[in-house]
């Protein structure tokens, strides 16, 4: 008997939820399992946007590769190559100026600020709170001018480099940096009292998307998932790298491990990048703010980690002594936290399923990898002129013959 025809005698309905639904920016699927409205077993099928990203990498020299990784995500562009940057440093020995290490500081919580911001107004939007969503977003906008300011871009400010920075920060844009965190921090009270005392929004959140301290470690969630339950899993404050090596972070953590867990840390984490920017801005030091990198990295590997928006992130790099990577691998957040989606998912109502979803604040295009199928007891990998192979047959059974196209060689 098919999952169908059991789903119909015992009176079930499965509601497939995208790849493309009102309710997901980005493309993911969820096949839903209700017994009435309750959901019983929730599937989660993501791979709809891969795009390559380590494998780029891996056809270009390091320079090139750097502005690909600042694409890997839009919100998190700047800890991505914060990452990578350190893992080239790593391998190569090369001593950051202080300089650079705050400018990166700065411009790391900058990008803080503007990530739980849109993260609050698409939550708020998920649950019909369009009001704050208008709000929330107005908000970002002072930050996201900021960013274009030092940056010349809203998204990828392409501040980093391989030794340093690229740009530095001049006095007036330093006071205007201060100037935001004044305008903000008022805002953003607001925002926590409201998180704290509003009845619809705490009844709304409370007590959905459950994810307990054992099953934070069990799924190995990261970043606000983890913190609402009580873990203390911040990289600035378990494994300090950078400016944070200087300047301490508060830990921040609560104990609902609920959506509503999920929106306290991430309110409370703006106020704590409001002080880490005052901070950083009165005490940055003068001097060089990059030094030469090498053309070519020895021999070796080299693994390091830094606190994204959305939790741990962790590149890795193995050198052969050319000037083109032989291997890269980027271990975003969410890709962490999607595999506890299902627990979080089930035994919750169906009109729960979109806050629970936009609670980990999830990124598909950090996410979504190939996919190593294994099937009939045969353990098989498939190289890349297989893939090639098998798109194009994919696409001629449509009508369409891709074969005459050619690839760049590089």
């Amino acid at each position: 008997m098919s999952d169908r025809e059991k789903n119909e005698r015992n009176h079930k309905v499965v509601v497939p939820i995208g790849p493309q639904h009102p309710s997901l920016k980005e493309p993911g699927s969820f096949k839903i399992t209700l017994d009435g409205e309750k959901v019983e077993r929730a599937v989660v099928e993501i791979g709809y946007n891969h795009r390559g990203i380590e494998k780029a990498c891996e056809s270009r020299n390091y320079i090139q590769a750097l502005y690909i990784i600042e694409r890997v995500c839009g919100i998190c562009s700047h800890a991505h190559t914060s990452c990578f940057c350190q893992t080239f440093e790593d391998l190569a020995g090369l001593e950051v100026p202080r300089r650079a290490h705050y400018i990166r500081g700065i411009v790391g919580e900058l990008e803080r600020l503007h990530s739980h911001l849109l993260w609050l107004g698409v939550a708020s939007h998920e649950i019909g709170f369009d009001t704050l969503f208008m709000y929330t977003w107005r908000d970002r906008e002072l930050v996201l001018d900021l960013l274009a300011r030092i940056g010349g871009n809203r998204v990828n400010y392409g501040v980093n480099t391989y030794g340093g920075v690229r740009r530095d920060l001049e006095p007036e844009l330093m006071e205007d940096v201060l100037h935001v965190c004044d305008l903000l921090e008022e805002k953003l009270k607001y925002y926590a009292d409201l998180a704290m005392t509003e009845s619809t929004l705490i009844a709304r959140l409370k007590g959905i998307g459950v994810l307990l301290p054992e099953d934070v470690k069990k799924y190995s969630a990261v970043g606000p998932v983890a913190r609402a339950a009580g873990i203390m899993d911040d990289i600035r404050v378990t494994e300090p790298y950078g400016v944070f090596r200087e300047i301490a972070v508060n830990p921040v953590t609560d104990d609902h491990c609920d959506v509503y867990g999920r929106t306290l840390v991430r309110v409370k984490e703006m106020l704590e990048a409001i002080r880490l920017i005052r901070i950083m801005v009165k005490e940055i030091p003068d001097g060089p703010i990059s030094v030469r990198p090498p053309r070519k990295l020895p021999v070796g590997e080299a693994l390091s980690r830094v606190e994204a928006p959305r939790g741990e992130d962790i590149h890795y790099i193995r050198s052969t002594g050319a000037d083109a990577p032989d291997r890269v691998r980027v271990r975003a957040p969410s890709e962490a936290n999607w595999h506890g989606m299902s627990h979080m998912l089930e035994g919750f109502q169906l009109a729960d399923v979109p806050i629970i979803i936009a609670a980990i604040d999830p990124c598909y295009s950090c996410t979504d990898r190939a996919i190593h199928l294994i099937g009939d007891g045969v353990n098989q990998l498939t190289d890349w002129a297989q893939i090639r192979a098998l798109s194009i047959e994919q696409y001629k059974a449509r009508g369409i013959d891709p074969g005459s196209i050619k690839i760049r060689e590089f």
